[in-house]
């Protein structure tokens, strides 16, 4: 047989590399100070990769506007700035203007304190006005159906899926702190998990009996998802959730959301209603409903600030009132005036 054509097999050996590394973003940096901002916010503030990749798209997209008009982004004015957001809250969501003007805020007052400005041009600049949405749930039935489905499939890959199903539902971790958790997270006593959630900080969560339960069934097969090494035997990982195709040697998130999707539809659950976030909620909500207080939901959930749990008490108390207009006896009782004559 003809040989494959030097080029082709260069190339095809190229995208193999390729495949099998995590891809690097590509730089968008559109001033000189973007950079040193950016790293600030990864070394002084401890930023996740994704939180500093936000800002810098953000960013980035402020600078190519204000270069159609001629502008450098360190040298914007206030009036720049409000015919950018004006734009943009044509076109965008209140969120997502949101999202951008604090961007803008922070990299200006970096400049001011840097000294690389003597004003600050986004501080005049006023927050859109948006609603509080509430966040979406499952129901208690509905996260029991999902881990029904996913027991009876069973083997290595259905043991996992309970696994990582069980453990979220009971510790509510994020999912870039679930899929990348190490095997060294699980405590000496194997009642909970230390986690190392954002900035760097670490809190101990415990774990239900049925996660234990999950783990203790999973991790005899885990070797399943470990990448083989010479001989065909399993090879080593850090990691509780490893993975054999993903250059990040675990379970990546958009794989672990493929599989949850997957799985609601096997469920019958509407897949749009299903993600690791959602699952998260449902993990804050459902221990509200059976009495849990909101510091003890706040510390498992890793926020610093409370008024972020609280938005898990509006969820409740909306309930509430549906539970209540649906079926107290007196709720849609219709009062009817005696009629005169």
């Amino acid at each position: 047989m003809p040989g494959k054509p030097a080029t082709t097999m260069t190339a095809s050996k190229s995208s193999a590399k390729r495949r099998g590394r995590p891809c690097k973003p590509r730089p968008l940096a559109t001033s000189p100070h973007l950079d040193a901002f950016l790293d600030m916010l990864t070394a002084e503030r401890g930023a996740a990769v994704n939180t500093r990749l936000a800002y810098e798209r953000d960013l980035a997209d402020l600078g190519r506007w204000l270069a159609q008009r001629s502008v450098a982004l360190e040298g914007a004015g206030t009036e720049d700035l409000r015919a950018y957001l004006a734009v943009q809250s044509r076109d965008g969501a209140p969120r997502t203007v949101a999202r951008r003007l604090s961007a803008m805020r922070q990299f200006y007052r970096f400049l001011l304190s840097e000294g690389r400005r003597v004003d600050d041009p986004a501080s005049p600049l006023d927050s859109p006005k948006q609603g509080r949405p509430l966040p979406k749930i499952l129901t208690e039935a509905e996260v029991g159906a999902m881990l029904s489905t996913a027991e009876a499939r069973g083997g290595p890959e259905g043991l996992r899926l309970v696994a990582l199903l069980e453990v979220l539902y009971a510790t509510g971790l994020r999912v870039s702190e679930l899929v990348g958790l190490p095997m060294t997270a699980i405590m000496r006593d194997g009642r909970g998990l230390l986690v190392r959630g954002k900035g760097g900080k670490e809190r101990m969560v415990p774990l239900s009996d049925p996660a234990l339960a999950a783990l203790a069934a999973y991790i005899p097969l885990r070797g399943h998802f470990i990448p083989p090494v010479a001989g065909g035997d399993a090879g080593h990982s850090p990691f509780l959730f490893p993975s054999r195709s993903s250059g990040e040697g675990h379970l990546t998130r958009q794989r672990f959301a493929q599989l949850l999707k997957q799985l609601a539809i096997d469920s019958g659950i509407d897949p749009e209603k299903v993600s690791p976030h959602v699952l998260r909620h449902a993990f804050a909500t459902h221990l509200l409903d059976h009495g849990a207080d909101l510091r003890s939901v706040q510390k498992m959930l890793g926020h610093a600030d409370i008024a972020t749990t609280q938005i898990y008490t509006h969820v409740v108390t909306e309930r509430l009132k549906k539970v209540m207009h649906d079926h107290h006896p007196l709720a849609r009782r219709r009062v009817e005036e005696p009629s005169e004559g």
